[in-house]
C-alpha cells in the first residue's frame, strides 16, 4: 500500500517543481487576427504532435 495520499494540490506542486527544475521556457506571440495559432495547432495535431513538440522539431530542423 502507498505511504502517501494523492491529492490534486500535491500533484500540482510536483508538476510545478519538475517544470521549474527541468525545463526552460521560450515564449512566442502571434497576432490574434492572423489565425496563425489555430493553423499551427491544427497542423501539429494532424501530424500527431503537440504544438510544443512540433515547434521544437521545426526549430531543430531549421538549425541543421
Amino acid at each position: 500500500m502507498a505511504s502517501h495520499i494523492y491529492t490534486k494540490a500535491a500533484h500540482s506542486r510536483a508538476i510545478t517543481k519538475y517544470t521549474k527544475d527541468k525545463l526552460d521556457r521560450i515564449e512566442i506571440r502571434v497576432p490574434k487576427e492572423t489565425g496563425f495559432k489555430a493553423q499551427v495547432t491544427e497542423y501539429a495535431h494532424s501530424k500527431g504532435l503537440s504544438v510544443n513538440a512540433f515547434i521544437i522539431e521545426a526549430v531543430k530542423k531549421a538549425m541543421e
